[in-house]
């Protein structure tokens, strides 16, 4: 029987050190793939597509803020997804929430703390900062956004991802491994389910999901 897969997604070596090591602490450690990008996080899901965890930081490169989340939660549904960010505001935490994360994990956590943490997630519990009031507003535009996001198949999703990486439809093609004609249906789809003309104007709305890293609050 194959033991519990954790994937690691976080561009600090250190910090995806010390997470290795409270994993490989657990009462029932598993096999641990890390990720220091997006590219290699979706990778690692598309090769483990029924991990049990994946702790993702929000910060990586590949990705903007919460549009990584949002694309990953889209096209893995069932797989818990814990951020574990160095910036905590209320806002954030509520907005990750509501893209279908089962858990926010401050980097200034102890690692006690985010054993326990990690062991709540496994047993199906959400795990949320203390003192991190939760009814903060929601801008209507990025909530309209997610729930249209939400509407994708999980292939929309892919091409999503990697239009947003400024991909043109013969490399889309190629990573996929499907024909142009196809990528350009899928296209053709994706704007459509999220209300826009163009390439252009998808990428642009995928970018309100992002954070200001100076201020920690959404762009």
């Amino acid at each position: 029987m194959m033991g519990q897969v954790f994937i690691v997604a976080d561009d600090h070596p250190l910090f995806r050190g010390a997470l290795r090591e409270i994993l490989a602490s657990l009462p029932e450690p598993g096999t641990i793939v890390e990720a220091a990008d997006f590219d290699e996080t979706a990778r690692a899901l598309a090769d483990n597509p029924e991990a049990d965890l994946l702790l993702l930081d929000l910060a990586m490169p590949g990705t903007s803020g919460l549009s990584g989340l949002a694309l990953l939660r889209a096209e893995y549904p069932s797989i818990p997804i814990a951020i574990v960010s160095g910036i905590e505001n209320a806002p954030i935490v509520a907005r990750a929430l509501d893209l279908g994360a089962s858990g926010f994990i401050p980097k200034s956590t102890g690692f006690e703390e985010i054993r326990r943490a990690i062991q709540t997630l496994l047993a199906g519990d959400v795990w949320l900062p203390p003192d991190v009031p939760l009814d903060a507003e929601r801008d209507p535009e990025v909530t309209e956004l997610i729930q249209r996001i939400r509407t994708l198949t999980p292939q929309q999703t892919r091409v999503l991802t990697m239009l947003g990486r400024g991909l043109l439809n013969k490399q889309i093609a190629y990573e996929l491994g499907i024909s142009e004609a196809t990528i350009k249906a899928h296209v053709s789809a994706v704007l459509l389910k999220l209300g826009v003309d163009s390439r252009t104007q998808a990428v642009i709305r995928l970018s309100k999901l992002g954070i200001d890293l100076d201020t920690g609050f959404l762009a």
